[in-house]
C-alpha cells in the first residue's frame, strides 16, 4: 500500500478506525480551537498527513470541509461549537492508527476514562490553546495549541502525530512569530 493510501472506516460516530495494512508512518496533523479561523500556515502544516485530528472549537462547518480536502478528519466538538451542525460532532472520539489507540476530547476535564487502563496511548485535547507534550503513566498527552486566532499572548501552533507500528512520536510547531 503507498504512503498516501489510508482508508478510514468509521465504525460509528465516536470510533473510528484507519486500517493500514503495512506498518509505513503515518502522518496525522492535530489541530484544535481554529475558531472559524483557517490560516494558510496550518494548511501547509498539514498537507502530506494522511489523517487530522480537529480538538474542538471549530466553530464553522466550513472548516472540516476545507479540512477533508487535505485528509480524513476526526473531529470532536468544543465549548464554542453550537447550532445544529454541532450536534453531530462527538464530545470525544477514540481512533486506532496502527497500533496506537487515540482519545481526542477537547477539555482534558473532560476525560472520563483512565487512558492507560482501556490501552489508550495518546490523548489529543485542546481547550487551553497552550501548546503542550507530556507524558504521564505510558500515556502521551498532546495539546496542539491553538491554530486560530492568537489569545493570551500564546503562540499560534499545531502538532503532529507519527506512528509507525506501536510506535509514536509527537511535536509542535510554531506556526506565526
Amino acid at each position: 500500500m503507498a504512503r498516501g493510501a489510508l482508508r478510514a472506516a468509521l465504525i460509528d460516530s465516536t470510533y473510528l478506525t484507519y486500517l493500514i495494512s503495512h506498518a509505513v508512518m503515518t502522518r496525522i496533523g492535530l489541530i484544535s480551537d481554529t475558531h472559524n479561523l483557517l490560516r494558510p500556515e496550518v494548511l501547509r502544516h498539514l498537507q502530506g498527513c494522511e489523517a487530522i485530528i480537529h480538538a474542538g472549537d471549530i466553530c464553522e462547518p466550513g472548516v472540516l470541509e476545507a479540512l477533508r480536502e487535505i485528509a480524513p478528519v476526526t473531529a470532536v466538538r468544543g465549548n464554542n461549537d453550537g447550532g445544529e451542525w454541532a450536534r453531530a460532532i462527538p464530545t470525544h472520539a477514540t481512533l486506532t492508527v496502527q497500533q496506537v489507540k487515540i482519545l481526542v476530547v477537547h477539555d482534558q476535564a473532560d476525560i472520563d476514562v483512565d487512558p492507560g487502563s482501556e490501552g489508550i496511548r495518546v490523548v489529543v485535547t485542546g481547550h487551553s490553546h497552550k501548546p503542550l507534550i507530556d507524558e504521564r503513566d505510558g500515556v502521551l498527552y498532546v495539546n496542539p495549541g491553538s491554530a486560530g486566532p492568537r489569545r493570551f499572548k500564546l503562540p499560534v501552533s499545531a502538532g503532529l502525530l507519527e506512528v509507525e507500528g506501536a510506535q509514536v512520536v509527537a511535536s509542535l510547531q510554531q506556526l506565526l512569530e
